[in-house]
């Protein structure tokens, strides 16, 4: 089939690399306009223009591509898949094509439909995660249920790690839908939406630790917001990162959420809601790298007793 991907991040670069390599033959590529470096004022080319222009597919970045659907239904293309893309597709692009519109979610929807839904499941400690090929509708995520997959996590995982993991296998299912849509052979399964749940875009605030919350839901947050927007909490020594965490046993039965009760060569302990602690094994103090705890203190010091904040 001849298709036009729209996409923009890594997570759609898997995707577009696969669909791609497939059987069949993408007539053009879609993504964001480019951002611009606020420090030295160049443009950043997001990974699927980079990956067109190398591969030298038809490129388009539309500032807003519901209205320019005379350039897409001039390509003759027979369906349109979306991952990541980062734009809502009036009912006019997605009647565009034979087949219409399909799109990878990473999620096993009617689960976090939204914007952060690898993140939201972390959050939630989900110990199953998946990934949904759906038919597009012009409602945010509702559309039939073509392929999913799931998948079974350690419970150790980062966002990074999950993004990957669900950007393989939503490429390799997109594949399959594709080949299953061709061959007239694809299922499509209306959701129960009285099951669907609904997860938000995150912002930088987010990331700030709040130890009234246990270890347990502390560490979570660790792993959820890894890369962006990071966990992070106030010390005597400035705005420290926590990079990798677990809940440890070291908890005193009295004292304050925050507070420090151990700082050694197994890291820094917070006192932590609930009677738990929170061991920060990873870290990165402000304008230096990430290192372990136990490097860190080598040259800042938290004595037992410091309320972080």
């Amino acid at each position: 089939m001849k298709v036009i991907f729209l996409g923009t991040g890594d997570f759609s670069l898997t995707v577009l690399k696969a669909v791609h390599k497939s059987a069949h033959e993408v007539v053009a590529v879609v993504a964001q306009p480019d951002k611009v470096n606020a420090r030295n004022g160049k443009k950043l080319f997001s990974p699927v223009k980079s990956y067109a222009l190398e591969e030298g597919l038809k490129l388009f970045q539309f500032e807003k591509i519901n209205n320019c659907t005379g350039e897409l239904r001039s390509l003759g293309a027979d369906i349109m898949i979306t991952s990541a893309y980062g734009q809502l597709l009036s009912r006019e692009v997605l009647a565009l094509c034979r087949y219409g519109v399909i799109n990878t979610h990473a999620s096993l929807l009617p689960a976090y439909r939204g914007a952060a839904p690898i993140q939201s499941a972390i959050l939630n400690g989900d110990e199953v995660i998946g990934t949904t090929i759906m038919r597009t509708e012009y409602e945010m995520d509702t559309g039939d249920i073509i392929l999913q997959r799931s998948v079974r996590l350690r419970g150790d995982e980062n966002s990074e790690e999950c993004f990957g993991i669900l950007a393989e296998l939503s490429a390799a299912l997109a594949v399959e839908a594709l080949d299953e849509i061709e061959r007239g052979i694809a299922t499509y399964t209306p959701q129960d939406d009285t099951r669907a749940t609904y997860c938000r875009k995150f912002v930088k605030e987010d990331g700030k630790m709040d130890f009234s919350l246990t270890a347990a839901e502390l560490a979570r947050r660790v792993r959820a917001f890894y890369g962006f927007p990071g966990t992070f909490c106030n010390t005597p020594n400035g705005r420290l990162k926590v990079i990798k965490a677990e809940v440890s046993s070291k908890a005193p039965e009295e004292g304050v959420c925050g507070e420090v009760v151990a700082a050694d060569k197994q890291g820094i302990t917070v006192r932590c809601g609930g009677n738990t602690a929170l061991t920060f094994l990873v870290v990165q103090g402000e304008g230096a790298r990430a290192m372990s705890a136990r490097d860190y203190l080598l040259g800042k010091k938290l004595p037992v007793g410091t309320v972080l904040g």
